[in-house]
């Protein structure tokens, strides 16, 4: 007796977005866009290549989608921590553990941001400058608002204290050193303190 095959579940344009986003995502961080295919995420998402065309015109599109996400996740967890408290230490420590915890707890993002093969693109390189300077520009806001230093001034503090929470997180996790987070966060965070509080307070 043949078994009749139950029919699939019909989703939401919405929801069938997520649903490719996340299987691209998969994807992309595995192989990486050039090894990848439509059929492939297509696969992955248990889905047919017409239904992912629906959704996305081209796998440059798709990825993009992704970047964007991503992008915005990252700069928003920055934004929270200088948000979370008025304690200008704990800003500082905030940031730092803000890219920590991205690239640790979100790896399928960071590597889309961070170790793409597509930085050649030009609409991928703009939207991974975007949200470096997405990051700066808050901590330039900050830096500003409590030191009473001008924005070109300002703005180097910030981009130093990006580059030093970007780069050291990066080879945290890259290294896979036995350093546990919350402690590679706290040594990074003093050695950042411990420069930025020399500045006054406004």
């Amino acid at each position: 007796m043949t078994e009749t095959a139950r029919p699939a579940t019909r989703l939401s344009r919405s929801d069938r977005r997520v649903q490719l986003l996340t299987a691209a995502r998969s994807v992309f961080s595995d192989q990486g866009y050039h090894a990848s295919s439509m059929d492939d995420i297509a696969e992955a998402a248990g889905v047919s290549k017409p239904v992912l065309y629906q959704h996305f015109s081209s796998k440059l599109q798709l990825y993009v989608a992704l970047l964007e996400i991503s992008t915005d996740e990252m700069v928003g967890r920055v934004r929270s921590a200088l948000a979370a408290t008025e304690d200008n230490k704990e800003r500082v420590r905030g940031t730092i553990r803000a890219y920590f915890d991205f690239v640790a707890d979100n790896q399928q993002a960071y590597r889309l941001i961070f170790e793409s093969d597509l930085h050649s693109e030009t609409e991928v390189q703009t939207l991974v400058d975007r949200a470096t300077e997405g990051c700066v520009q808050a901590l330039t806001e900050t830096i500003m608002k409590n030191t009473g230093e001008d924005q070109s001034h300002s703005r180097l503090l910030a981009a130093g204290l990006v580059g030093l929470s970007h780069v050291s997180a990066r080879f945290w996790i890259s290294e896979q050193t036995p350093i546990e987070r919350d402690v590679a966060i706290e040594l990074l965070s003093t050695l950042a303190w411990r420069g930025i509080s020399r500045f006054p307070q406004s």
